[in-house]
């Protein structure tokens, strides 16, 4: 029986004789709207769950279940058939009849059953709702129930099909969720690289501190090989294997994220090549890997770049350097792949020591002393400071070019050149080669993002504090011992800690979704954002012990970003991946341009890119004027970056790279000049650097950390001193310090102390305006300010 035909049997039968037809009906609805558990009948109290519930799987975070919008249905060209067959429907009757059914029981257990937890059960019945209510003309056959709910002649519980039918219109995701679990499974990571898997690979392990040869002993293997491949983390690392084998007379390629180079006249592709842990190819066979700073396989955005290269690198053998933390999880992760993993222990080449005395003071810096600093504007105060005192530095940060870091590093290691002073972020821990006697720790406290994307100061762990202190006194160096220290007292009883823990192991390695997964997810989920396609993968996806999700902000990000471009997924997913820094605006409004660019089919020409950056750019007049410098030179990295992977709507990578060189040189010389442009900044208030001296300040944090471990440890022990008295004025006050008074992190004398040294500043500060303001007085008429502290 035909759906039309069925449908008009059933609005010439009187609404009392309905119900008795109903299996009739029922049938040629299933055929119209697909199988529902139940009948049109009353839904059972208890029903089968849904066949897509699987078994044994965690429950999905439903809060990531974005609903798609479902419109109204409009004017009908054909007519309301609906209030021909039976009759129009009363909207404050049938809203009536939805919220009857919104707030039954049963149902709500029912769509549990079907994935509906109380939150998108909800969202689905406002949709549902709106839906129903808004429409201009409904099909036929909800209209039908609706008329026969109104008569009493069907139960409230006949809509559920129609609303599990709307519900999965909006959450595409309940239909499939067998699926989507299959596709985001991520266990075995060890099957993903067939190629690797088909060889009997030999691992050998050269674990070791900073500066004991470890990495050494594997590129002699690499260089003695007939093939071989380098994975380093950074560019300027594989930028030094490549200089070197070709030196030595072995012909090298590089491939890095930005850059291709490859040796042979010809073009054919070299037997050896150095790269990026992130270019590594896995499907080209080599004798020799070597894989360097294997620990970083635990790094929360990149650590999949190490995973990848461990499990597939095709190469008879395998050299791993890194931390003895992480020869477990290596030796963990061999063992599903039936490889077993050689380790060779080595010691520090050069003595390296813990001073029991503090700088104190900038006084005191000698020749071949690196100020280690963990913020820009730390970085700048005590070049500055050392500046102040006729000395010369060089300064080394993160977000230098490599061109500008290296002349840096070369003009701190030169005798001849009067810098001896090095201030630098730990940006020096790899990838420079640095002449340095004593490492001093302006502070111990890093800035950090959590998991939640927050903001976090915590003191740095053992293995970063062992890495920056290892650059001092390194065997290639013309300082032969090497020597540790911080700025103040405190900081340096703290450091000692640090330095004597052991180093935390490394519990498990980073995995991240291919394009091919993500594209597939996408297949059962078409109207999802890219972002919210991430979200869910992340959320669906099975891992086993030894492993985890990386990170994948920075992707979601940029997925953001350029979600309102029109793009093919594969194209998004490619332009996602881009490396920026997502704190420089023009970074990523640049990110944005080349995508909108790209969807219009417009090459991005050199002759575009000189105008987009407003090129020719001249040396830097102050430190805002370097940072646009810098971020003008990160978006010609992602010009080049995107060249590799578009050639045709990137023609001009040659060109490109050539404009950055001369860029590199502009950056270079406001480096150099730095402290004039700091000076120029504090002067025009472009910089604002904190009123009191970096020592204090230093001494200040030191000091609080010092003293909440004390804390820390007195609570441990049951004693009961740092808790405030119960009636205490303070107690019940939301403020800062009795919060911290609560939670044992401040004592009242610890409170008292910094009270003196606040006091003692704030005289000191005021002593100065005053002088200040008696000087300037006579000279001109001076506006009131606020008081900057």
């Amino acid at each position: 029986m035909s759906f039309p035909r069925c449908a008009l049997l059933w609005a010439r039968l009187p609404a009392r004789r309905r119900a008795g037809h109903r299996a009739a009906i029922c049938s040629a609805l299933r055929a119209h709207i697909g199988p529902f558990s139940g009948s049109l009948g009353r839904v059972p109290a208890v029903a089968s769950a849904s066949s897509s519930a699987s078994g044994g799987s965690k429950a999905p975070n439903t809060s990531l279940f974005v609903p798609l919008t479902v419109k109204p249905q409009g004017p009908s060209a054909d007519g309301d058939v609906g209030a021909e067959l039976t009759r129009p429907l009363d909207k404050n009757e049938v809203k009536k009849i939805l919220d009857k059914f919104y707030k039954r029981k049963e149902i709500q257990k029912l769509g549990a059953d079907y994935g509906l937890d109380a939150r998108l059960f909800h969202q689905a019945f406002i949709s549902f709702r709106n839906y129903i209510v808004q429409s201009h003309s409904l099909d036929v056959d909800i209209h039908i129930i609706l008329n026969d709910i109104c008569f009493s002649a069907a139960h409230v519980d006949d809509l559920f099909p129609f609303f599990l039918r709307h519900a999965k219109q909006i959450f595409p995701m309940l239909e499939c969720k067998d699926d989507l679990r299959k596709i985001s499974d991520l266990r075995i990571p060890p099957n993903w690289y067939p190629e690797a898997r088909a060889i009997q690979r030999k691992i050998i392990f050269h674990s070791g501190p900073t500066n004991s040869g470890k990495t050494y002993h594997a590129i002699q293997k690499y260089l003695s090989a007939g093939s071989g491949v380098y994975c380093g983390p950074l560019k300027l690392l594989a930028h030094e294997i490549f200089e070197k084998s070709n030196a030595a007379g072995i012909p090298c390629d590089l491939v890095t994220g930005e850059e291709r180079v490859t040796v042979e006249p010809d073009g054919k592709q070299a037997a050896h090549v150095a790269c990026t842990v992130e270019m590594c190819n896995v499907t080209t066979p080599y004798e020799v890997a070597v894989i360097d700073e294997i620990q970083m396989i635990k790094d929360p955005a990149r650590g999949w770049a190490w995973t990848r290269a461990l499990l597939g690198l095709c190469a008879k053998e395998v050299h791993l350097c890194g931390e003895s933390a992480a020869i477990d999880l290596v030796t963990e992760l061999m063992y599903t792949t039936g490889e077993e993993v050689e380790v060779r222990n080595y010691k520090r080449l050069t003595p390296i020591s813990v001073l029991d005395h503090p700088l104190e003071s900038l006084d005191n810096l000698r020749p071949g002393d690196c100020i280690v600093c963990f913020s820009k504007n730390d970085i700048y105060s005590v070049s500055r400071q050392i500046e102040i005192r006729g000395l010369e530095s060089a300064v080394i940060y993160g977000s230098l070019p490599p061109g500008t870091k290296l002349a840096q590093a070369k003009k701190f290691n030169d005798p001849d050149d009067p810098c001896k002073i090095l201030v630098a972020t730990d940006a020096i821990g790899m990838g420079l080669n640095l002449s340095i006697r004593r490492i001093i720790f302006y502070s111990l406290i890093k800035p950090s993002i959590n998991e939640k994307g927050e903001k976090e100061l915590e003191p740095i762990t053992t293995s970063q504090a062992l890495q920056i202190a290892g650059r001092a006194g390194r065997f290639s160096s013309r300082f032969k011992e090497g020597e540790v220290t911080a700025m103040n007292r405190e900081d340096l009883s703290l450091l000692k800690e640090i330095l004597s823990r052991p180093v935390d192991p490394v519990r498990s390695a980073g995995l991240h979704p291919t394009a091919e997964q993500i594209e597939m997810f996408a297949y059962h989920l078409p109207d999802t954002t890219l972002s919210n396609l991430i979200d869910i993968f992340v959320d669906f996806s099975q891992v086993d012990g030894q492993y985890f999700v990386c990170n994948m902000d920075d992707f979601k990000f940029s997925a953001e970003l350029i979600q309102h471009i029109p793009l093919s997924l594969r194209v998004r997913y490619v332009f996602c991946t881009a490396p920026i820094n997502k704190k420089q605006p023009f970074v990523c409004s640049s990110l944005l341009q080349f995508a909108r660019q790209y969807s219009r089919n417009e090459p991005l020409t050199f002759a575009w890119l000189r105008r987009y950056i407003k090129w020719p750019l001249f040396p830097p007049k102050n430190i805002k004027d370097l940072m646009d410098l810098e971020a003008v030179h990160d978006v010609l990295d992602l010009y080049l970056w995107l060249s590799y992977r578009f050639i045709d709507m990137f023609p001009d990578a040659s060109l490109i790279r050539d404009l950055q060189k001369e860029l590199d040189g502009i950056i270079q010389e406001g480096v150099h000049n730095i402290t004039k442009l700091i000076k120029v900044s504090e002067t025009h208030k472009l910089l604002n650097l904190e009123s009191f001296s970096a020592e204090s300040r230093s001494r200040l944090s030191g000091t609080l950390k010092s003293q909440a471990r004390k804390v820390r440890i007195t609570k441990t022990v049951g004693v009961k001193d740092a808790e405030p008295p119960s009636n205490s004025p303070n107690t019940g006050k939301k403020s800062l310090a009795s919060r911290l008074v609560q939670q044992g992190l401040l004592t009242a004398d610890m409170l008292k102390q910094l009270e003196k040294e606040w006091l003692t500043q704030q005289v000191e500060h005021g002593k100065e305006r005053t002088e200040s303001e008696a000087y300037s007085k006579g000279t001109r008429r001076k506006k009131k300010e606020p008081d900057s502290d």
